[in-house]
């Protein structure tokens, strides 16, 4: 008689212990589709790759680094200042706040890519339109292809190529000594904006020991924005740059490009810039700019010898004397 029982409560047992597996089961994540971990990791902006637009013009369709890490139910894109904006890969959307103004995101991995998209979050009855953004990240042989559309279909489009810094290729260091940099030492003093309202400068020890101290300093509205320590040092034959802006981790650039009155330094693994160039001019006054490795429209700045431009002017047309 108990044996029978035994028996015959077996079924309904083996019944709960599968019920119980079941529940079990569905409360872990499922794994990510095959292909979406490729997208994991640090991605730098390498090229534009929009079909037809102007070199000068060329830009990321993203920010110059784009940071992805792939969970086992979503795609989260890491954002400067620890913000993270996470899009399940179910499809189902998240609500993320900013200045002013809230954004929905979803997203999908759909035929080897992930594709997703923001619009703004609007007041019901608000007249408003547009704002959409679609995004697809694509892992190729060559990199990530990072396609963006605002306003799809008739809106801005751009495609750009990224790659992980590893995989970028370094460019070839050009031969050279620190005393070739000597035309570049000494205190430089630029300025910008209307009515050069913001002050820039740059001074640079004279070459000694193998290397040149410099730091910069900006000012606007009588308060210090910003500084950098800066060094460029011989290596291995060449001439290295290094930068800390605000005394942050250094970043380091190679010398490619040396004439007798320009320098060039390049660092294609690194956001921005990537490109570093130094110019005297036939007048004496000295220009900087940076920029990517390829294309797009450089940021410039022009310095002149400190105490040239007051000099020149003479008393008569040198600033006024502040008031009271």
């Amino acid at each position: 008689m108990r044996l029978h029982t035994r028996l015959s409560s077996s079924p309904a047992i083996l019944a709960a212990l599968g019920a119980i597996s079941t529940a079990l089961a569905s409360n872990v994540p499922a794994a990510p589709p095959d292909g979406v971990r490729a997208l994991d990791g640090d991605w730098i902006y390498v090229e534009d790759r929009t079909e037809g637009r102007a070199v000068e013009k060329h830009q990321p369709s993203m920010s110059a680094m784009v940071r992805l890490r792939i969970d086992d139910d979503a795609v989260v894109l890491l954002r400067s200042g620890d913000r993270e904006i996470r899009m399940p890969l179910d499809g189902s959307a998240t609500e993320v706040a900013g200045e002013g103004s809230t954004s929905r995101y979803r997203g999908a991995w759909k035929d080897g890519s992930f594709t997703y998209e923001s619009e703004p979050v609007r007041d019901p009855g608000s007249s408003r339109t547009g704002g959409l953004i679609r995004w697809e990240l694509r892992v190729t042989d060559e990199g990530l292809l990072a396609s963006v559309a605002v306003d799809p279909p008739s809106g801005f489009t751009s495609v750009a190529l990224y790659r992980h810094p590893e995989d970028i290729a370094m460019p070839d260091p050009a031969k050279a000594a620190i005393g070739d940099l000597a035309w570049l030492g000494g205190a430089w003093i630029g300025t910008r904006g209307t009515g050069g309202t913001t002050s820039i400068e740059e001074r640079w020890s004279p070459p000694l020991g193998g290397a040149m101290l410099g730091v910069s300093r900006t000012v606007a509205r009588e308060r210090m924005r910003a500084f950098e320590y800066l060094r460029v040092v011989e290596r291995d034959g060449g001439l290295v740059y290094i930068a800390q802006p605000g005394g942050r981790t250094a970043t380091e650039f190679v010398l490619t490009e040396l004439g007798d009155t320009h320098a060039v330094f390049e660092n294609p693994r690194h956001d921005f810039p990537q490109r570093i160039v130094y110019e005297r001019s036939a007048e004496g006054g000295l220009s900087a700019s940076i920029g990517f490795a390829k294309g797009g429209r450089p940021q410039r700045f022009e310095f002149e010898r400190e105490g040239k431009a007051s000099t020149e002017r003479g008393p008569a047309e040198a600033d006024p004397a502040p008031g009271p």
